[in-house]
């Protein structure tokens, strides 16, 4: 006799592993290489940008570090200037020149007035502001500072086509406003800093910005390329210190122009350009015409939230401005954040043309938006009426497609499916009772028969299993950061190998186990009502957030309910597919009236069995066991049975059950009434769930977990990422529980060799490496009152390893804990005396105090040698500050922070050698005293910071070294009124 050929689609273990690994595997492998791939740049010149031509400028641009306060920087600035006069002279196009912010009798001018661009050399513009104290790196929470500031930026205004012809920006109109005339069009700004940290060359932070809108002023002023909506080109001087140069260019006319903008930054080192933020829906839609779109909407509402707490521009030009707009930047590896590695060997072509091809493609679309962006604004106090855009829901979908969508559609579609998901369930429930085929929730017929459904045999599994194996990878979390908690900077992927592999393992086993013990058909139907339920409850949280708070990241949890709704019905509907529950009743009567009914009640169970069980393993039927069986019943009650099991008392032992056999389709040793379920179904379920879950939890975890799990080096919990790991992958790994029991030992058993030796790697290894270097923050300072010059290094970092590194600089050296961040420790040591300016120490700061007794006044005058940054500290609070020849007040930005004052000035200067005049008042009479200290921050010299030499020098390589604030060396003196 030739067997029948199984069914390789049947809901059998081969099939079940074979389709839900490939499913799985084809959804991760591309995430996996999208994140951690980019796309290649083409080889030549493409719509007028050359990519070839910014890599190289890219490369002149980070030659040196470029800090604000430094010589470099100017080298930098004079370098721009002339890149942009030689790309307009190379496409010819007329352009004007001035080297002013537009006002007054110090505008010099060249150029015409229709010309279409016209560039602004701004070395006019000041402001002084105030900040609320922050967290520096040091460690020290520092207090509100008021701050002064003179901008020398670099703005590009090309005229559009739709543009107010005449030069508007050098008078005021009829209103006594510098703004456009009304029929024109607001434009768009787009903005790179061109300033570095001291301790990094600057390449993707802001570099790759900055070359990317050298490329855009080729193309927008090269052919019939003029866009109808002006394009502002805004090279930023200070981002890096309090994002000073985005404050100044709104002391500048041309500020009120931009109703949109585009900002653009760096956090990493390379990889892709990630949409961090967006201020609407709308001006979001302009990002979505990108080639290679990269983002989630999840980061936006870690802004919104204060869980991010590091600024970029945005804030200036969304909040102070009101313009609409995009944030973008680099945001890995963090590592090499702010160190020297941020530089072009460890970037690539392919990623400046990642940031480029995208600022193109938006920029194009944002200078085409019509009346978009017109109109009054949501804030109130708002300088620019850029119109009021909706909460938007935005994330890339493999890199490729980009979905967008407002924030009140989300939650129309999670009001809706919150109500009606329940009701389209309860409803088939009913049809199944009214068809006498509710299966669930049922041990016997409906009609009253003994015979025994088990309808509710494996109902409690799904719940059971998650909470063992949720606990398990909690449990593994909280395992590695006790033992090795730092082992996520360095090896991300090896953990989450092991949280995956903790989780999958532990299940299949409890659930294979369970199967083994008490085989259920339903098994699969309640795992699906339970994640439902699950599902149902996040999602009313998630519905809660969406109203209440404007949070937008809880979108993948709208889609996984709904994918999760549909599979749970799919589970339902093919219980319309079994006998009727009092069908199964009758036969058992017909069965129990003795042999001469034998095989008539044979043939009657195949009839009312159907053609649909055909494609399920045969196995020989065993008796019904017990109705009170449970989920507490002996594991293998039921399976170890002897040759009595089936012995019925009074029967003829050579008719009876143990030896007559009977042939039922169902699988193993489920239900008889099973046989008669539709086998391809677990297919729709499999592949409606598992992609979802997948698509778009998998890119957010990925993006989460590599912004988060470097921040441990800034003082933040490691506990935080391995909890956050932990939870991603339970939620990534859900969709397989309901599939899990049909699953072969074949994945598991290797899969728990691999776990045991990621996880020796994972409590064992050190924890940096050359590659994922542990970040340490350098700060030298100078007591200039001392007769010898006193001069103290402290480097702050990771406690358990501040011994290892110093152990290298220093024999002697004194630690204790920052104060507000227990992870990290300040380690101070005697250092060499840096060289940063000309003459002895004792000339580097002058400062004079002017100040009548019983006055509550005074004013303080200060300079330093090669310097442009020097700060005021006091120890009682001042209440008003004024810095002579400062500009008039910005009503927008008060000198002080809130009535308490400030304890903290600090002054920038974009000449060197300034002298500034600050007068300053106290709320009363009290004590006056305090320090003056001076900034030197040019690191390009090793003659300058020898001490920083040294420790660039001598640390292991697996520490890289970052500034622990504005400056490298402060040196300062004490005062007393």
């Amino acid at each position: 006799m030739r067997l029948k050929p199984s069914n390789p689609l049947a809901f059998t273990p081969l099939p079940v592993t074979i389709l839900s690994i490939l499913v799985y595997l084809a959804i991760l492998i591309p995430i996996i290489i999208v994140h951690i791939t980019v796309p290649p740049a083409p080889s030549g010149e493409v719509d007028g940008v050359d990519v070839n031509q910014a890599w190289r400028d890219l490369q002149t641009l980070t030659s040196d570090f470029h800090p604000y306060n430094s010589k470099k920087n100017d080298e930098v600035r004079k370098w721009l200037l002339q890149r942009i006069e030689w790309i307009l002279a190379e496409n010819g196009v007329s352009y004007a020149f001035e080297n002013t912010h537009g006002l007054g009798d110090h505008t010099s001018i060249r150029g015409a007035i229709s010309d279409a661009v016209t560039v602004f050399d701004d070395l006019t513009s000041n402001l002084t502001f105030s900040a609320e104290g922050r967290l520096e790196k040091s460690g020290i929470n520092s207090p509100g500072q008021s701050i002064y500031f003179e901008g020398s930026n670099i703005i590009v205004y090309i005229r559009g086509t739709d543009d107010d012809p005449s030069i508007w920006w050098r008078s005021k109109n009829s209103d006594g406003e510098i703004r456009p005339s009304k029929s024109s069009r607001g434009g768009v700004l787009v903005n790179a800093h061109y300033d570095s940290v001291s301790t990094g060359y600057g390449a993707t932070d802001d570099g790759v910005g900055v070359v990317t809108m050298l490329q855009l002023l080729r193309h927008f002023t090269m052919g019939d390329n003029t866009p109808k909506q002006g394009v502002v080109l805004l090279f930023n001087n200070g981002e890096e210190d309090y994002l000073n140069g985005a404050r100044a260019f709104t002391q500048h006319p041309i500020s009120t122009f931009a109703h949109s903008f585009l900002n653009l930054e760096g956090a990493g080192a390379g990889g892709r350009a990630t949409l961090f933020r967006s201020t609407d829906t709308e001006v979001t839609r302009y990002y979505k015409r990108s080639k290679h779109p990269f983002g989630t909407v999840i980061s936006g509402d870690g802004f919104k939230r204060g869980l991010i707490r590091s600024q970029t521009d945005y804030v200036v030009f969304n909040g102070i401005l009101g313009l609409r707009g995009l944030d973008v930047a680099f945001m890995a590896p963090r590592q090499r954040y702010h160190t020297n590695q941020d530089s072009t060997k460890y970037t690539s072509k392919d990623s400046v043309w990642h940031m480029l091809g995208m600022a193109l493609e938006t920029v194009k679309g944002l200078s085409d938006s019509g009346d978009t962006f017109e109109g009054p604004s949501k804030k109130r106090d708002s300088t620019v009426a850029a119109g009021q855009g909706s909460n938007g829901v935005w994330f890339d979908v493999f890199g490729a497609g980009f979905a967008v969508f407002e924030l009140r559609t989300l939650f129309a579609l999670s009001l809706t499916l919150l109500i009606t998901s329940p009701l389209i369930l309860l409803l088939i429930l009913v049809s199944l009772q009214k068809k006498d085929k509710r299966y669930v929730f049922a041990r016997k017929p409906a009609g009253g028969a003994d015979t025994k459904l088990h309808g509710w045999r494996g109902f409690f599994r799904t719940p059971f299993v998650l909470g063992i194996s949720g606990a398990a990878t909690v449990g593994t979390a909280l395992l590695i950061d006790r033992v090795n908690p730092h082992i996520v900077y360095s090896s991300p992927w090896a953990i989450w190998v092991i949280m995956m592999s903790v989780f999958y393992i532990l299940s299949w086993f409890l659930l294979s186990s369970a199967d083994f013990a008490r085989p259920s058909a339903l098994y699969r139907a309640y795992s699906f009502i339970w994640l439902y339920f699950l599902g149902w409850v996040i999602l009313v949280a998630a519905t809660v957030f969406e109203d209440r708070y404007d949070i937008a990241g809880v979108y993948p949890f709208m889609f996984y309910f709904a994918a999760v709704f549909l599979a749970t019905a799919i589970s339902l509907l093919e219980l319309f597919a079994l006998p009727r529950t009092t069908d199964l009743g009758a036969k058992e009567d017909h069965d129990d009236q003795g042999p001469s009914s034998q095989r008539s009640g044979s043939q009657n169970s195949r009839t009312l069995l159907g053609s649909a069980g055909t494609d399920q393993q045969p196995r020989e039927a065993v008796e019904e066991e017990d109705d009170n069986d449970n989920e507490n019943t002996p594991l293998f009650r039921g399976r170890l049975r002897s040759g009595f099991a089936h012995y019925r008392r009074g029967s003829d032992p050579e008719t009876s059950p143990s030896k007559t056999r009977r042939t039922s389709k169902a699988y193993g040793y489920e239900q008889d009434w099973s046989a008669a379920l539709p086998s391809w179904t677990w297919i729709l379920q499999l592949v409606l769930v598992a992609p979802i879950v997948l698509i778009l939890l998998g890119q957010a975890s990925l993006l989460l977990v590599s912004a988060m799990h470097q921040t441990s080096a800034d003082g933040n919990s490691t506990l935080t990422v391995y909890l956050a790991m932990a939870l991603l992958t339970i939620l990534l790994l859900l969709p397989l529980l309901p599939f899990l029991n049909r699953h072969t030992h074949h994945l598991p058993l290797p899969l728990l060799l691999i776990l045991i030796l990621t996880l020796l790697y994972a409590l064992l290894s050190f924890p940096f490496s050359p590659s994922s270097r542990l970040k340490i923050y350098f700060l030298q300072t100078l007591d200039l009152d001392s007769p010898h010059n006193t001069s103290t290094v402290s480097l702050t970092g990771l406690t358990p390893y501040m011994p290892l590194i110093l152990s290298s600089l220093s024999p002697t050296y004194n630690c204790t804990p920052t104060p507000l961040q227990a992870q990290l420790s300040i380690c101070t040591y005697r250092a060499p005396f840096p060289n940063p300016a000309p003459g002895p120490p004792s000339s580097w700061l002058n400062f004079t105090t002017i100040h009548q007794a019983n006055t509550t006044t005074a004013t303080l005058s200060l300079s330093a040698r090669n310097s442009r940054a020097c700060r005021i500290y006091f120890t009682s609070p001042i209440t008003s500050v004024e810095i002579v020849n400062a500009s008039s007040p910005d009503e927008r930005f008060p000198s002080i922070p809130d009535d308490e004052g400030v304890r903290e000035i600090r002054l920038w200067s974009r000449t060197w050698d300034r002298e500034w005049t600050v007068h300053v008042k106290w709320k009363g009479i009290s004590k006056r005293e305090g320090r003056v200290a001076c900034l030197w921050s040019d690191a390009n010299l090793k003659k300058n910071i020898p001490a920083l030499e040294e420790v660039w020098g001598r640390v292991p390589s697996w520490v890289a070294v970052s500034k622990a604030m504005d400056g490298l060396v402060e040196g300062g003196r004490a005062f007393t009124l």
